[in-house]
Parts: C-alpha cells; sequence; structure tokens
C-alpha cells in the first residue's frame, strides 16, 4: 500500500507535467513563427481527431473476430452529423450528439 504521501507527490508531478505539457507550446509558439505549410497541416488535427473518436465508437470489438456495427451509436451519429453539417458549432453538435443517444438508449431502438 503507497502512503499518503507518495500519492501525493505523484499527483503534483502528474499536474505539473500536464500543465506543461499545454503551457510549454504555447510559450514556444508565442516566440517563434510557423510554416504555413505547418499551420495548414495543424488545422485538419481537430477533424481527424474527431474522425477516429466517432469511427471507435461505431464499431465493437471481439477477440478474434471481425468488428461488429454499434447499430445504437450509428443512428444517433445521423442527427450529429447533420447538425455539424448545418450549423458547424461544436456546442449543438455535441448536445445534439447527447440527447439523441439518450433518446434512442430511452426508447430502446
Amino acid at each position: 500500500m503507497y502512503s499518503f504521501d507518495y500519492v501525493l507527490k505523484i499527483i503534483i508531478c502528474s499536474g505539473f507535467v500536464v500543465w506543461l505539457s499545454k503551457i510549454f507550446p504555447l510559450v514556444i509558439l508565442k516566440k517563434y513563427r510557423l510554416n504555413e505549410k505547418i499551420i495548414n497541416f495543424l488545422s485538419f488535427v481537430p477533424i481527424t481527431i474527431m474522425s477516429a473518436l466517432w469511427f471507435e465508437s461505431l464499431f465493437v470489438q471481439h477477440l478474434g473476430h471481425l468488428p461488429s456495427l454499434n447499430i445504437e451509436n450509428l443512428v444517433a451519429s445521423i442527427p450529429t452529423v447533420l447538425s455539424a453539417i448545418l450549423t458547424k458549432s461544436l456546442l449543438v453538435v455535441v448536445v445534439v450528439g447527447v440527447i439523441s443517444l439518450a433518446l434512442i438508449r430511452f426508447f430502446g431502438v
């Protein structure tokens, strides 16, 4: 069993590392200008991350077999994708996604 001091040190050090990893790039990028190609490439990073998270939630892994489709998440993603196309607002997309999945689970579609 770990002592309280050890756990507290781990929490403080982990918090510092997370803080440093978020602040350090900001400080560095404030002093230097990035190349236009790099800025253009980095503009696609949020889209790529969201797509990866979306595709990961659409499939259920079965060891030794092909993944199967998660029908609940697929049906809930239809109004969510439509709201993303129409509004281009992250808040609207998240709210529509949560509400649509909640309704699907409540009514058992």
